[in-house]
């Protein structure tokens, strides 16, 4: 039985996602106006995104798999699980500040939404498209390249994404003022 591919994002950085969120060392602003994001803080918060992405798209892919679903539905189920995985972890933090759940999850859905949206866009965009990739097996070195060069170009045009998203006070700017 074939793996699906592309579910399976083995994203293996280090995310001190809340401890030092969007790539704060603890002295930096908190309030995140216009001019104040810098590469670190859209690095970290990217990242952030990434941890979400890859917890959601291995159980995805495992999923689908043990399921003997296709390509498609397993794609499906890992890209809402990037999300609902992205969000808990962001939802997780907030909470933790004393804020309540309503609040706490309006905030992930502002954090979170269009950084996870174009990071998932992006890694299952370069995934589908890649000759063979989708059909590659788990043991395959296809896979593997396949996705980690896909992660590598969607951390790439998301951090951006997010530098700019924090610059303005969106994006992981609004988790921050519960952090501290």
């Amino acid at each position: 039985m074939q793996h699906e591919t592309h579910a399976g994002h083995a994203h293996g950085e280090d995310h001190a996602h809340h401890r030092d969120h969007a790539g704060h060392a603890h002295g930096e602003g908190h309030a995140h106006g216009i001019g104040k994001a810098t590469w670190a803080m859209a690095a970290q918060a990217t990242l952030h995104c990434l941890t979400g992405c890859a917890i959601g798209e291995v159980l995805g892919m495992v999923i689908g798999t043990a399921l003997g679903w296709g390509n498609v539905p397993t794609m499906v189920l890992a890209i809402a699980l990037a999300f609902f995985f992205g969000y808990s972890l962001t939802l997780r933090g907030v909470l933790r500040a004393g804020v309540d759940f309503r609040t706490a999850f309006r905030v992930a859905l502002a954090a979170d939404t269009l950084s996870i949206a174009v990071m998932e866009l992006i890694d299952n965009g370069v995934i589908a498209l890649w000759p063979s990739a989708m059909e590659a097996h788990l043991d395959d070195l296809l896979f593997w390249g396949a996705l980690a060069i896909s992660l590598v170009i969607a951390f790439v045009v998301t951090t951006p994404v997010n530098k700019w998203m924090i610059g303005r006070g969106k994006g992981h700017a609004v988790v921050h003022q519960y952090h501290h």
